[in-house]
């Protein structure tokens, strides 16, 4: 005769009281930029420095040094994935960051996962990341870019979602911060994270978002944060090659001349003239320009203090 199935437990709860609050030591992996043990995207579009930039942190998390005047507070070993690198340019681009950051190479904990593919969709890999992440428990794993490391369809909730769930319960297991490198989209949008390829789950699911832009001869970096002030303005970025390739933070943030000088102050006029925010879409009906030219400057103008957005659209910044 069959035993009746066992009663299902309650699911264990706490006090939210009774729970220990996160020491502020402990709060940021690199002050201002990036979480402890916090998940996220590093986004931008091809040739726009991402791997440049995941390597730059990495390098920094491992020496304990700055990046962008920004320190880490959370210094230890890196694992590092670069799907679309061999391991010989690899070592040639750490080499070249470690001696601009005036760090010894040999003395930096990074590690880089050598194998020829890796696929954490499917078990097998999947565990043997576990695996490693145990053996060297990092503080940060770089996975780069996100397309080869699943086969999985983007566009898809419900299959990214489960690839993403995936190296939550790695962050949690293993108490580390993941940094994952994902493309964006070549049509323009609104905001930066509405411009990562795929499903808005890579937005929902992160800790801290990072997100690289070219504006002329300059990058921009937009940094948000799910439980801690976001970058009210992006950062400017340059690639320099002395005394070796690197990103450096532009401390004259002044735009250069360029032709969508126009195009600013008619948005400005537009913005003026209106007694409510204006959507994008808008914006880009009145002028009659193309929307890539419209967003560049809007994002442009909101860089440089001038306006700012809310849930209603663009707006004149009011002033200080």
């Amino acid at each position: 005769m069959d035993s009746e199935p066992k009663a299902a437990q309650p699911l264990v709860t706490r006090q939210v009281a009774q729970i220990e609050p996160l020491a502020e030591k402990r709060r940021w992996l690199i002050e201002d930029l990036w979480l402890a043990s916090g998940v996220g995207i590093l986004g931008g579009q091809p040739k726009v420095c991402k791997t440049y930039l995941a390597a730059q942190l990495a390098v920094a998390v491992a020496g304990g040094s700055t990046v962008f005047q920004r320190p880490v507070r959370d210094a230890g070993p890196v694992l590092f994935f670069g799907a679309e690198d061999s391991l010989p340019a690899l070592r040639e681009r750490f080499d070249g960051l470690a001696t601009a950051l005036n760090l010894a190479l040999d003395s930096l904990p990074i590690y880089l996962i050598d194998v020829p593919v890796l696929r954490i969709d499917r078990d097998r890999d999947l565990d043997r990341l576990h695996r490693t992440v145990e053996q060297h428990a990092p503080r940060l794993l770089v996975l780069d870019p996100f397309v080869r490391l699943a086969t999985v369809d983007e566009n898809s909730a419900a299959d990214v979602s489960a690839v993403l769930a995936s190296l939550r319960a790695i962050q949690r297991d293993h108490d580390l911060a993941i940094l994952l490198v994902h493309h964006a989209r070549k049509s323009p949008a609104s905001h930066p994270n509405q411009a990562l390829r795929g499903s808005s789950d890579f937005a929902a699911w992160s800790d801290s978002n990072l997100y690289l832009m070219r504006r002329h001869q300059r990058l921009l970096l937009f940094v948000e944060h799910r439980s801690a002030p976001s970058l009210d303005h992006p950062l400017h970025l340059q690639l320099r090659h002395e005394p070796a390739p690197h990103l450096a933070l532009i401390d004259d943030v002044s735009e250069p001349d360029a032709p969508s000088g126009a195009l600013h102050q008619a948005i400005l006029q537009c913005l003026t003239r209106s007694a409510t925010p204006l959507s994008t879409t808008h914006i880009r009906d009145l002028l009659r320009r193309r929307k890539a030219d419209v967003v560049d400057a809007l994002h442009e103008l909101r860089a440089q203090g001038h306006i700012d957005r809310n849930f209603n659209g663009w707006l004149l910044k009011p002033p200080a």
